[in-house]
């Protein structure tokens, strides 16, 4: 720090100039060529990027692979390695946020590419946006700040711009945590699927009913066993305008499947969602005592009456049963309730259910039961940066005569 302090005395001892991005960089929007140009899609070289990646919070470079296999031909601008790349519009939490690249590539219309001029370090503007989140989205047009960023909005964008030897410093210091925090997460997310394959394995052991006699087993479709039902079509706007403490469950995995919560509900029972459209196709949650409502890219069962099967005993076989029965789709995987309805269930006692349930349940407790200090620790880590970077991307401006 004290070295930043000395150049910032020596070099911009009255203040930083503030600028607009505008004028230190050229900022362009991508697109994205028409489905039915099989050419642009079909062994395809040059890397595409949308807004789904820019939500990872992740650099772009030559050990990472793009979402789409990318354009044989570009018919759209070529955005040079080392620039910014902003959502300008996305689901949720996208838009605003910020991503570097590191290889030259292409981006769809969602996205704002930034190319810095030769005052301005890319990953300097990097840092600086990454803690404009919050008033990015806030200067987002549209009623209530709905609406989404333009190209206008990012040029008209104001910066500080201090000499490059101070932006080399604050970069070096800042990259320094994010170095540390990515390698963090790569080792959490490399203990989380070590346990994660561990449960699973020793899962799928104990549903393979080794040691019970055939005679005891029943194997019955799910058709049978439950009532399927599906959820109706819920849009944010409903949402905003139905505020509540009611839980409504979509086709995400995140916040265990939660897209929001609104004032009343559809379902107060014990029964089991599954994510029937998306990415997510055939993910299964489980449901005791909860009041909840799902969209329509949700299915529910509900166990029938005298069906001889535990809810929760269906929930843990369905983890293993239903991935296999997701439909690839045409790049929209599937998992309907007509599909669902045939599943085939291996049903022992009630007496034997409720005996793998209880060994899975503490089993789980013991493989995933220590993972939370994993995650706390990242945060600190992310906390540390925050507060760094925000203490060193803070400048008196110039001083004007």
């Amino acid at each position: 720090m004290s070295k930043i302090d000395d150049l910032i005395a020596k070099l911009c001892p009255k203040g930083v100039n503030f600028v607009l991005i505008g004028d230190i960089a050229r900022c362009t929007s991508g697109a994205t060529p028409s489905s039915t140009v099989e050419r642009y899609w079909q062994n395809g070289t040059i890397p595409w990027m949308s807004s789904g990646e820019v939500n990872k919070q992740i650099i772009f470079g030559t050990d990472v692979t793009i979402t789409q296999e990318g354009y044989e031909s570009c018919s759209t601008k070529m955005i040079p390695a080392n620039s910014i790349v902003i959502a300008l519009a996305g689901q949720g939490k996208t838009r605003g946020m910020v991503a570097r690249t590191r290889i030259e590539l292409c981006t769809n219309q969602s996205l704002c590419a930034v190319v810095p001029g030769d005052k301005l370090l890319s990953d300097f503007l990097f840092h600086y946006l990454k803690g404009q989140y919050q008033n990015l989205r806030s200067a987002s047009s549209g009623e209530g700040g709905r609406g989404g960023l333009n190209l206008q909005i990012i040029r008209e964008y104001q910066i500080p711009l201090p000499p490059l030897e101070v932006q080399n410093e604050i970069v070096k210091i800042l990259d320094t945590f994010t170095e540390l925090e990515a390698e963090l997460e790569a080792e959490l997310e490399a203990e989380l699927e070590a346990r994660k394959r561990q449960y699973e394995h020793y899962r799928t052991s104990l549903l393979l009913h080794s040691g019970v006699a055939a005679v005891e087993i029943r194997t019955v479709s799910i058709g049978n066993l439950c009532k399927i039902s599906r959820g109706t079509v819920i849009s944010k706007d409903y949402l905003r305008a139905r505020p509540g403490n009611f839980p409504v469950y979509s086709s995400q995995t995140l916040n265990n499947g939660i897209f929001g919560h609104i004032d009343t509900y559809a379902y107060d029972f014990e029964s089991l969602t599954w994510t029937t459209d998306g990415a997510n196709a055939g993910s299964i949650f489980y449901h005791q005592k909860e009041k909840f409502t799902i969209t329509n890219v949700c299915g529910l069962l509900k166990v029938k009456e005298g069906a001889g099967i535990t809810t929760k005993y269906l929930y843990y076989v369905l983890q293993t049963l239903a991935p296999k029965y997701v439909s690839p789709g045409m790049g929209n995987p599937k998992l309907m309730a007509s599909s669902m309805s045939k599943i085939m269930v291996q049903v022992p006692s009630i007496q034997k259910q409720n005996q793998i349930v209880d060994t899975l349940e503490k089993y789980s407790a013991l493989i995933f039961g220590t993972t939370d200090s994993i995650p706390a620790e990242i945060k600190a880590r992310r906390q540390q940066y925050e507060y760094y970077r925000n203490k060193l991307l803070t400048f008196k401006p110039l001083e004007v005569a």
